[in-house]
């Protein structure tokens, strides 16, 4: 009898102990510690001192318990959980995955550690995995059983079916901010970023505090190219919880999208003291320390990325992308290795085919280094389905629409200012050069391949008749003077995050621009555009061996990139036709040959006074954000005018594909509309 009553006396003390814990930790752990003293390490007794002292702050007595504990009691999900949220408090994230992991895999159902597991999922760079384990967090934090089944779809991917359940779920329950985050989430994943932003405005509108919410809300700002806004929320989420890793992860990727690559560097060296073994967040530190110049660090960092995942294909094009680094024999054999593996995901073998490729022509061996820049293009096209034609067809439209009676009856509309400079042409043009030119001018800023003529072509296409071959265009081509006007200022208030200085003129590098000459000229009459052009041969087998983050889907076949070359100068040549005069060409050969002579008629063209650092454009030290940015870091060189002859034995597809526009470079073939 005494058996049972000291196990229903042991019982009773540690449930009292346990209700002791919110509000009076320190009692519920001097219980523990009574406990313990009759039954010595006893594990719910010693699970309840640990978080004793986790509430009281005492983090690393906590973890003292809790290390050993969970190593003899495995199976015992909530020690596990416990011990990656202590882990986590105490800056070791990368342990805290691995405890938050376990005690998940142990039981599913413990929506505080698919939370907490997500946080530092996305700290950490690996944003689909955190996305998961926040939609199981959902799943498994819901009683509602509609809720509960979309939960469930939406894990699950069958985002239709999630769809139609909260559809339904919010007629009856039109407040309801976890279904409302929720659809949310749907109408992310159906990329519909505008209604998903709608939607957590409303949810953050019904319930301020709800901060799974607010995160999402600043993620989907960002990815929409609304930085501001995204900062001003992420700064909010850090008022709650300053330390809160996933918040500093976003804020760090914020901040680099708007040039403010010293605090982002900051931030990416604290997580990484959290986050050791994270090859994600090395590699991002690379990218932010390679930007603003600090060349060495940059490569310290990859190299660091590498070592914890020798197989990571991005950060070795990464250290082949800086263009100045030569990569040893043993990074070749390396390389070599792990391309040999089968189980090589096909992101990570594209990467190392470029890599690989750019090691071999290094070495001059180019007939081998050309099969490795082919196979990853291979690769890379087989995932794009780029149309050609498409892109053909969509010049052919503006070329017949935009005549020189369509811009004389829109004289004087758009917006007066004449503060950017937009560099146009094909990547790998020679436009990194210019731009490194003119943001060496005391009144110029350089600032980066702005998204923003992105975002209003989206926008007109959205607005426009969905039926419409041309949405864009039409829409375009209806708007008054008060509209253009709109779109030139909207241009300017949304590009002015990225402006540093105090200089009257800025630069906006995004080549694919040039597509959009048409809008440039509506919305910014004043603005000076710059056409950025190198050798057909030259600037497309570049762009062949380049490997772009996003946006170029039409230099993984050479054929694609001929004919794309060809349109951009019939294109051109039409601007050319019927605004005569309004765009500025500069070869790319003529500025190696004849420098100051070019960068004279540049300046002259923008209306500025020449001045002698615009020919010293090496020593500028501002950031620098493209395939080019150590090239540009030193004086012009010849070299990069005839490398492609190397490679001319595998051109052949190429030059056919270019015709008469290779054979008359640098005149323009005459162009007739079909």
């Amino acid at each position: 009898m005494t058996n049972t009553s000291a196990v229903g006396t042991l019982e009773q003390a540690l449930a009292q102990a346990e209700r002791l814990l919110d509000s009076q930790p320190a009692l519920a752990g001097e219980q523990a510690v009574e406990i313990l003293k009759v039954v010595d390490g006893h594990p719910a007794a010693l699970r309840l001192l640990a978080a004793a002292r986790f509430v009281q702050g005492d983090t690393p007595g906590a973890l003292e318990i809790l290390v050993p504990l969970a190593r003899a009691q495995p199976k015992w999900a909530a020690v596990h959980l416990d011990l990656g949220v202590a882990l986590g408090d105490a800056g070791r994230g990368q342990e805290a995955i691995e405890a938050l992991r376990t005690a998940v895999a142990l039981k599913a159902e413990l929506p505080q550690a698919w939370r907490a597991l997500g946080d530092h999922l996305m700290a950490a760079g690996e944003h689909a995995a955190a996305d998961a384990a926040y939609a199981r967090h959902v799943r498994y934090s819901t009683h509602d059983p509609r809720l509960l089944a979309a939960a469930t779809a939406l894990v699950e991917e069958r985002i239709p079916e999630a769809e139609a359940l909260l559809r339904e779920h919010l007629k009856q329950a039109p407040t309801d901010v976890a279904a409302i985050r929720m659809f949310a989430e749907v109408a992310a994943r159906l990329g519909r970023n505008e209604d998903a932003l709608h939607l957590l405005e409303r949810c953050l509108e019904l319930a301020p505090s709800f901060d799974a919410a607010r995160q999402h809300y600043a993620m989907m700002l960002h990815r929409s190219n609304q930085p501001e806004q995204a900062l001003v929320e992420i700064e909010r989420l850090l008022l709650a919880e300053p330390d809160h890793p996933g918040h500093r992860n976003l804020k760090a990727v914020v901040l680099c999208r708007i040039g403010d690559y010293e605090p982002a560097i900051s931030l990416y060296a604290e997580l990484l003291e959290r986050y050791p073994r994270e090859a994600k967040v090395w590699m991002s530190y690379g990218h932010a320390l390679k930007t603003a110049g600090h060349g060495d660090r940059a490569i310290a960092a990859y190299r660091s990325s590498l070592a914890i995942e020798p197989s990571f294909g991005e950060v070795w094009w990464s250290l082949a992308n800086l263009k100045t680094l030569r990569f040893s024999a043993a990074d070749l054999a390396l390389m070599r290795q792990q391309l040999a593996r089968t189980d090589l995901a096909d992101d990570d073998r594209l990467h190392l085919e470029f890599a690989v490729g750019k090691a071999l022509e290094d070495a001059a061996e180019y007939e081998s280094s050309f099969e490795h820049y082919a196979r990853g293009n291979a690769i890379r096209h087989a995932q794009l389905h780029y149309s050609a034609a498409d892109t053909s067809e969509r010049v052919q439209h503006i070329r017949e629409h935009y005549t020189r009676p369509f811009f004389a009856a829109r004289a004087g509309a758009g917006c007066t200012a004449r503060d950017p400079i937009f560099i146009v042409g094909l990547p790998r043009s020679g436009s990194t050069l210019i731009e490194q030119i003119l943001s060496s001018h005391s009144q110029v800023e350089g600032t980066m391949e702005l998204p923003e003529v992105t975002s209003i072509t989206r926008m007109l296409r959205e607005q426009g008749n969905e039926d419409s071959a041309m949405p864009y265009h039409e829409q375009l081509a209806a708007l008054d003077a008060d509209a253009l006007r709109a779109l030139g200022e909207r241009y300017l208030e949304h590009t002015r995050i990225q402006r540093k200085t105090a200089a009257p003129l800025f630069i906006d590098k995004m080549p694919n621009n040039f597509m959009h000459a048409g809008l440039l000229h509506l919305m910014l009459p004043n603005a000076i555009i710059i056409d950025a052009r190198r050798h057909p041969l030259a600037c497309c087998f570049s762009g062949f061996k380049q490997h772009f983050a996003r946006g170029q889907s039409f230099s993984y076949s050479l054929d694609d990139i001929a004919r794309y070359y060809r349109d951009y100068v019939v294109l051109m040549a039409h601007f050319d036709e019927v605004l005569p005069g309004r765009i500025h060409r500069v070869f790319y050969e003529r500025m190696v040959e004849d420098t100051e002579g070019e960068v004279r008629r540049l300046l002259d063209h923008c209306g500025l006074p020449f001045e002698a650092s615009c020919l010293r454009f090496f020593e500028n030290a501002r950031p620098v954000r493209t395939a080019s940015s150590e090239q540009v870091r030193q004086p012009i060189y010849r070299e990069g005018v005839d490398h492609w002859r190397h490679y001319a034995p595998w051109l052949a597809p190429l030059q056919s594909a270019l015709g008469n526009v290779l054979e008359q470079y640098p005149d323009v073939p005459e162009f007739h509309h079909k």
